[in-house]
């Protein structure tokens, strides 16, 4: 390292997205979660998820020509399936991909399918440099990884570095699940959320959480608490995988739910997004489960383990969420004007599964999420100037 390098601390102003952080020995640590819902789970998996930033970057002005980042990054494996890929940090400068980068080491946590064991194994930090940027005043983000536990433990520079300013542009909060969370996605800002975003021209907060978009009321009250400008809740595929409710259930969880946000944001724009496509669980309910043939073979899918006569007695499938969901926001709007329902097969239907099938049968690759995040931007564009641009934070 050169005598030349300026260590900025890392504090809150320089990130966006993440809703809190914690010091931890190592530095900090973004959460999308904050922490009287954190207290309030008992899920691993859901803990998993939200402590993986999808959607948080850094957001810097600077003149600076190269930057480094120090990372701890938590890399999970799992016995018995294809290696993960690391995760993926990118740097745009003034909002387009200037630079890519891996951390290659770090802590791994080994995770045992069949038995759920997992073991810890301690690694080290490592330094991310980015160079041969413009020399010139110019905005500076570092998307983290999407999909991969990082904490923060060292910001240097060849020039002074300051929180962006804030703008105007309109605050986007998403919630949903691996889907939206990223899974498979290229990188951090090919996510589909992210993409959408960036095309809209809004600060994305992503909290799509990995097998978790579960309807739990601590989720609505995080999303009540956080100021935002429009609201999008895709809800039903993780109720599906997990076979968490019957029909009876859905309705008043979705109105509790909605009801919980609208207490922070009485006159948000608030879209319910339904389902993308997803043939094994169109009419078939879950549970979801790992396909062990395949993972025999050296690939990663799932299969729908329910019984499609099992609909009857209330389980649950994508068709029959679909219909509860467009009739539940029927009847709300017609109190509430600005609730909204958008049909998911309009992101992603049976042509374009034809066209880009799920490789696991659940998750979209990398292509998928962009032809989506593409749509999506359309979405975002025509709720916000319906909306009239901002429209300010949780009510008091």
């Amino acid at each position: 390292m050169t005598a030349d390098w300026i260590t900025t601390p890392l504090t809150a102003a320089l990130l966006r997205g993440a809703l809190e952080l914690e010091r931890t020995p190592h530095g900090l640590l973004p959460h999308r979660l904050p922490a009287r819902a954190r207290a309030q789970n008992t899920d691993p998996q859901l803990a998993l998820a939200e402590s993986q930033p999808s959607g948080v970057r850094l957001a810097l002005r600077t003149r600076a020509t190269a930057v480094e980042l120090d990372v701890l990054a938590t890399k999970r494996v799992y016995r018995g399936a294809p290696p993960r890929p690391h995760g993926v940090y990118e740097l745009l400068v003034d909002g387009q991909v200037a630079g890519r980068a891996t951390a290659d080491d770090g802590n791994t946590v080994t995770i045992d399918l069949a038995t759920g064991a997992n073991e810890m194994r301690p690694g080290p930090v490592t330094t991310l440099r980015f160079t041969g940027l413009p020399e010139r005043d110019k905005h500076v983000e570092i998307w983290l990884p999407h999909n991969e536990h990082t904490e923060l433990v060292a910001l240097r520079s060849d020039a002074p570095v300051e929180p962006a300013p804030d703008g105007d542009r309109p605050v986007w909060l998403h919630h949903g699940s691996s889907i939206s969370h990223g899974s498979d996605a290229d990188g951090p800002t090919t996510t589909w959320p992210a993409l959408a975003a960036r095309l809209a021209g809004v600060e994305l907060v992503n909290l799509g959480f990995g097998g978790s978009a579960l309807l739990d009321p601590f989720t609505a009250r995080a999303i009540r608490d956080t100021p935002a400008d429009l609201i999008t809740l895709k809800i039903g595929i993780n109720l599906v995988n997990l076979d968490l409710m019957r029909r009876r259930a859905l309705g008043p969880a979705v109105h509790g739910f909605l009801d919980t946000v609208r207490d922070g944001h009485p006159t948000t724009p608030v879209t319910v997004v339904s389902p993308l496509y997803c043939p094994m669980h169109e009419d078939t309910p879950g549970p979801c489960a790992f396909d062990m043939d395949a993972l025999a073979e050296g690939r990663m899918a799932f299969r729908a383990m329910g019984d499609p006569a099992e609909v009857a007695a209330g389980k649950l499938t994508l068709t029959v969420i679909r219909e509860e969901l467009s009739r539940i926001v029927a009847e709300r709007s017609a109190d509430d004007p600005y609730l909204s329902y958008l049909d998911g097969l309009e992101l992603y239907g049976e042509q374009d599964h034809a066209e880009l099938p799920l490789p696991d049968g659940l998750h979209p690759d990398g292509a998928t999420h962009r032809r989506i995040g593409t749509r999506f931007a359309d979405v975002l564009a025509k709720a916000l100037g319906s909306a009239g641009g901002k429209t300010g934070g949780p009510a008091a």
